[in-house]
């Protein structure tokens, strides 16, 4: 395993963390302890996670990944070498299940806090993550910035560091993050942070894989100069990346088809781009999975890549990506084909 380093902090994590939104909805208790005990013989030590999971977002199915992760951690020795990583929701009309209000108050933060620790069985959060931003801003499957002047929200980012810096102070989160944000986000906190001596945002989680890779315009650089690197998630774009759709080897239980809301990937664009990238792995003996998650790991902003399974063959072969290196040939490929179709699926 390859290591790097979260933010500005003396914390190693690993370069591959284990996303875990599947467990509770396509996989069960048993193969999700599989999934984390696997994972972190392999060196990774770093469990991706949020108070939102599994998904899709149910009532039914609310807070039990964090409590499938929970059963495993609580009878372990090594908790002090496990980093894990949760999330607060932001608003969202469908999910007041969860939490009413869905936002970022003081009042709510704390709620979002005890209740997930009480389901890690933990008594700390590691990284703790602003899921979505309160503002309307663009969310998933959108490039670019709409502003919207009916807007209610009135700026409280200040308001949101001192809370989560009390929470620090008692010991219940050790770092913080953000995910889904923009560039004017991540500069608005560190700002703030800076000018109010407040803990600093650690990293950002935003997706990024070969049919996304809007992050590199406006927030590579900031995540580089700053140290907020990125945690990439959704790296095989759903599994549009492994291949098995274009090639029509995939099976009716694969999440783009059990799931036809996750349709952000489903483009004519991005399917003409996953047969282009599928030639170039196939050229070079690779899967197109290795290639894919292998270009995320090589890139200088990316902290970790968050990577995800519902079985065991998949998690071996998304891990066994970090020995994977792209030659210069392989990475000057995959520009040509990018600058043709750049950023088909937002």
């Amino acid at each position: 395993m390859k290591y790097t380093t979260l933010g500005n902090t003396e914390l190693k994590v690993s370069k591959i963390c284990l996303g875990t939104m599947t467990f509770g909805e396509q996989n069960t208790e048993k193969e999700g302890h599989e999934q984390l005990s696997y994972a972190i013989d392999q060196g990774v030590n770093f469990i991706d996670t949020a108070e939102l999971y599994s998904v899709p977002g149910k009532a039914e199915t609310q807070g039990s990944t964090e409590r499938i992760i929970g059963t495993w951690l609580k009878d372990r020795k090594d908790r002090d070498q496990i980093i894990v990583a949760s999330k607060i929701c932001g608003p969202s009309e469908g999910l007041k299940y969860i939490r009413n209000p869905l936002n970022f108050s003081k009042e709510q933060i704390n709620i979002a806090v005890d209740n997930s620790l009480k389901r890690l069985q933990t008594d700390y959060i590691d990284l703790y993550q602003l899921h979505w931003p309160e503002r309307k801003s663009n969310f998933f499957s959108t490039l670019g910035y709409v502003h919207h002047e009916n807007d209610p929200w009135e700026d409280n980012f200040l308001e949101v560091l001192h809370s989560l810096n009390e929470l620090i102070q008692k010991g219940k989160i050790r770092y913080i993050g953000i995910s889904n944000e923009t560039p004017w986000g991540m500069m608005r906190f560190q700002q703030l942070s800076s000018n109010h001596n407040l803990p600093k945002m650690m990293s950002i989680q935003n997706p990024y894989n070969l049919l996304n890779r809007s992050f590199e315009v406006g927030c590579a650089e900031i995540a580089i100069r700053e140290k907020m690197g990125l945690l990439a998630y959704s790296p095989l774009a759903f599994g549009r990346l492994t291949g098995k759709y274009y090639k029509k080897i995939d099976k009716p239980t694969d999440r783009l088809n059990v799931y036809e809301q996750y349709a952000r990937y489903n483009g004519e664009k991005s399917i003409e781009a996953v047969g282009k990238y599928l030639e170039i792995a196939e050229e070079h003996n690779l899967s197109l999975t290795q290639m894919a998650l292998a270009f995320i790991n090589s890139r200088p902003f990316v902290t970790a890549n968050i990577v995800g399974a519902t079985n065991m063959k998949q998690l071996k072969e998304n891990i066994e990506s970090i020995h994977v290196n792209l030659s210069k040939e392989i990475l000057q490929s995959i520009e040509n084909i990018h600058r043709v179709i750049s950023n088909p699926a937002p």
